[in-house]
């Protein structure tokens, strides 16, 4: 492999169309683009969480799933290339289930905080939902393509659901807030 970036500034997006790596250019607003961009913030934020203190076993784990999604924004930018396996997703299964076992049953919703690793995994998770609904979007404009996005979409949406759980095993127990779901009765008035 060459010096893949050896010129930052190539000015070709001044106009708003960028460069796949299969040598095509689209818009910028377009949803291959829109989806490579969510994921690409997913793995920012990825790294932020990862400037927190968090246990040794849980960075190995944080840091491969950067990898995955470098490997998803590799798929995004060169259409038809498949780089994800389903490897992937079972480690996220995996984890999942290994760190849900160790933590006491949700009795109610719980909101995004506690400590600012936790509340940085809650953003982390929420990220991982909107690049996942972009990817839905970019199925549905290139369905040509769909089947591609399969293990994509999947790994996506067990990523959100290991952060949700990750936001729980970084706070400290008792650390997290219940939704107090005060219900208003929300029946219509009634008619004269």
């Amino acid at each position: 492999m060459g010096h893949r970036l050896s010129a930052i500034t190539t000015r070709t997006g001044d106009s708003g169309t960028t460069g796949l790596g299969d040598g095509s250019r689209c818009s910028k607003a377009a949803p291959r683009i829109d989806a490579l961009g969510e994921v690409d913030e997913l793995n920012a934020h990825l790294g932020l969480l990862l400037c927190e203190p968090v246990p040794e076993e849980l960075r190995a784990l944080l840091l491969r799933v950067q990898q995955d999604l470098f490997n998803l924004g590799g798929e995004l930018a060169v259409p038809g290339m498949s780089l994800l396996d389903q490897a992937a997703l079972e480690r996220l299964d995996q984890a999942i289930a290994a760190h849900n076992a160790a933590l006491p049953p949700l009795r109610e919703f719980i909101l995004p905080g506690g400590s600012r690793a936790a509340a940085q995994a809650h953003v982390c998770r929420t990220v991982a939902r909107r690049a996942e609904r972009s990817l839905v979007r970019l199925r549905e404009h290139e369905p040509d393509g769909a089947e591609g996005l399969a293990l994509a979409l999947r790994l996506l949406n067990r990523l959100s659901d290991l952060l949700f759980v990750l936001a729980r095993v970084l706070n400290e127990p008792g650390a997290e807030t219940y939704w107090d779901h005060q219900r208003a009765d929300r029946r219509p008035p009634s008619s004269p």
